[in-house]
């Protein structure tokens, strides 16, 4: 994968992966916090074990009250069917909050039926080499990482800078490489062009909230 990258558990150590374009996101963001990474570890270790209705009641108890709009992760994914189903069911029974989340596990939205998913889960692909076809054959609303804006004006997306296009409508759109990077890629290069020259990266999330910790 494009952006596969482990943040070691217990010292929060980067490995990047073997494909590696640019670096992920929520990795460098686990490496940085010993407490980041002992949360999302703990939600994967109570949900993994659980029955899809057991999973179901867990994160609807676990929501921030206040929150319209909720983005389901920041690190990981959708890692089983009767996950992903759960969550399905959450956005079912609160259908006055939106709730959305970018995927590679697109067997699972597939195998779903995305014409059956409820109108307030809004989910995006995360295009790389490894799933494109995928995307084209189910005609899936995908986002992209670029590195530059006019690879976004090649590719005809529009760049997200703060998630809305994630929450909002049913159109693909680019996200500018963001995050740490491996020093003296050409991922490392086109982001700091980025920064010299002043363009505002993506994913700003002000107006979201997102639940970290499961009880």
């Amino acid at each position: 994968m494009e952006c596969k990258t482990i943040a070691d558990r217990a010292w929060g150590t980067i490995t990047d992966g073997r494909h590696q374009i640019y670096r992920c996101y929520a990795a460098s963001d686990e490496a940085k916090s010993p407490q980041v990474r002992a949360a999302r570890h703990w939600n994967f270790e109570l949900l993994r074990r659980e029955t899809e209705y057991e999973m179901f009641k867990r994160i609807q108890v676990s929501l921030p009250k206040k929150a319209d709009i909720i983005r389901i992760h920041v690190s990981g994914d959708f890692f089983n069917q009767k996950y992903f189903n759960a969550w399905a069911r959450i956005a079912r029974l609160n259908p006055n909050r939106l709730f959305y989340a970018y995927t590679k596990s697109l067997r699972y939205w597939i195998d779903y039926n995305p014409y059956m998913v409820p109108k307030n889960l809004k989910l995006t692909a995360s295009w790389d080499h490894s799933n494109h076809l995928l995307i084209r054959q189910h005609k899936l609303k995908f986002a992209k990482v670029v590195f530059t804006e006019e690879e976004a004006k090649i590719l005809d997306l529009e760049i997200d800078h703060d998630d809305s296009h994630a929450y909002k409508g049913d159109k693909s759109f680019a996200l500018l490489l963001h995050g740490t990077q491996p020093k003296g890629t050409m991922a490392a290069k086109a982001k700091n062009k980025l920064i010299t020259t002043g363009v505002k990266h993506s994913y700003g999330r002000r107006r979201t909230q997102r639940t970290e910790r499961i009880r």
